[in-house]
């Protein structure tokens, strides 16, 4: 589940388990002196990285600025879990978007997972990729829910297999006994999201992109030319592209107040022998529940568990990642009670109020382009986005753009000093609800 701001203040990539089994590490330059190119991206995760392919691919220059490093955020730390859908259920927005709106949205669903799997396929990137998904029910009538979703799946043509997995047969998926039961889907799957985002960027360089690690905008001067001031060079260009979503911060403050970042966290497990990764997860899928502080996990090619989850939405983060993960791990899995952990980390995800990505461009000034608060589902969804800005961009429209465009966004109250705690204080409640049943 997608989207992180590392807990370390350094430049550099949290010390994740990803970044320990990263390929091809490279520095690249901080902007220095004044560039020009067709369009400018700000933000070097999926988002950006994907739409200066897709743009490089349509013969428009790019130039990309990252503040810290490519893959820095949620792209390069995320649970590493490719799953279906825009997020949650999205017939909800069809007194927005309509009905064959609604189909469109269910479909982008589908058909994002299979942009990655293409993108991975046609550049023969090394990034752990494997097939197979497994959601998972903490109450009986959340299993129950789950036949309705299959049934959807079904009469859209859904080509990958599912399955519902009663609770009495769960141990064939998980070994814990804390599920009410399971819907497995094998066109979901779970991937090493950094070394994906960094072979990504090998690829838009190999088009011509051009990207500056280290360059953090300062000042965005809207014209016709846009103009994008760092501290040692200024970028102009026709168009412009945030692509920083629970980064943002105050860049852009028409949007920033849209997207709350909340804190989510990893832990991995020392490597475990081929024996226990088989009696723990027996089909090495990628896991998640239903609660609100939502539990993912999954297996490592070097089987590790990486545990994750705990969203947080205070704006403090826990000063012992271990310690405060473990105990989560080990409600799902007390067998791993005498297990090392090896690596913890964690960010910030973008989080929007109604859960569904924002992605358009601003009425003011309309070359400014912009994709964020994928609320966890940022994997595939990114790289939608990256290719319905590349058609906007390039065409001066887009029929998908239009639909996403047209879902209404609210921005969180309480202005910058207070939404944060405000929204603490409303998720607190959700799980009152939850534990109260």
């Amino acid at each position: 589940m997608n989207q992180f701001t590392d807990l370390n203040p350094a430049q550099e990539h949290a010390r994740s388990y990803y970044a320990a089994t990263a390929n091809g590490l490279q520095s690249r330059p901080a902007l220095s002196g004044d560039l020009d190119a067709d369009v400018c991206v700000i933000g070097g995760g999926f988002t950006g990285v994907n739409t200066a392919i897709e743009l490089a691919q349509r013969g428009l220059s790019v130039i990309l600025l990252e503040a810290r490093r490519i893959g820095w955020g949620a792209s390069g730390r995320n649970g590493g879990q490719l799953i279906r859908g825009i997020g949650h259920d999205v017939s909800g927005f069809s007194r927005y978007v309509g009905d064959e709106g609604v189909r469109y949205l269910e479909r982008a669903g589908i058909e994002s997972v299979q942009v990655v799997a293409d993108r991975i396929n046609a550049h023969d990137i090394d990034c752990d990729l494997r097939w197979g998904f497994c959601e998972l029910a903490n109450t009986p009538a959340q299993f129950a829910a789950f036949k309705d979703e299959q049934d959807s799946l079904q009469a859209q043509g859904y080509a990958h297999e599912t399955r519902l997995v009663a609770p009495q047969d769960m141990r064939q998926v998980v070994n814990s006994s804390v599920y009410a039961g399971g819907l497995v889907d094998m066109g979901s799957g779970h991937l090493h999201p950094l070394n994906l985002v960094l072979a990504e960027a090998q690829v838009a360089e190999a088009l011509g992109v051009r990207i500056f690690e280290q360059s953090p905008v300062l000042e965005i001067i809207h014209g016709t030319a846009v103009q994008v001031r760092c501290a040692a060079g200024t970028v102009r260009a026709g168009h412009l592209v945030l692509a920083c979503n629970a980064h943002l911060e105050e860049l852009e403050p028409k949007l920033s107040g849209k997207v709350l970042p909340a804190g989510s966290y990893i832990i991995a497990t020392e490597p475990l022998s081929q024996q226990q990764a088989d009696e723990l997860i027996p089909q090495n899928l990628a896991l998640c529940d239903q609660k609100v502080g939502l539990d993912y996990y999954r297996l490592s090619a070097d089987r590790r568990l990486l545990f994750g989850g705990a969203c947080h939405y205070s704006g403090r983060d826990p000063a012992d990642i271990a310690a405060y993960m473990r105990p989560q791990m080990l409600k799902v899995f007390p067998q791993l009670a005498n297990t090392r952990i090896d690596y913890q980390w964690g960010g910030r995800i973008g989080i929007s109020a109604n859960r569904f990505p924002q992605v358009g461009r601003l009425q003011a000034h309309p070359n400014v382009y912009y994709a964020q608060g994928y609320s966890g589902h940022g994997l595939n969804v990114t790289h939608w986005c990256a290719r319905l800005l590349g058609e906007a961009i390039h065409a001066g429209h887009s029929q998908g753009l239009d639909v996403f465009s047209a879902v209404p966004h609210l921005t969180f109250p309480g202005g910058r000093a207070l939404r944060t705690p405000l929204l603490a204080l409303g998720m607190a409640w959700y799980r009152v609800k939850e534990m109260l049943g």
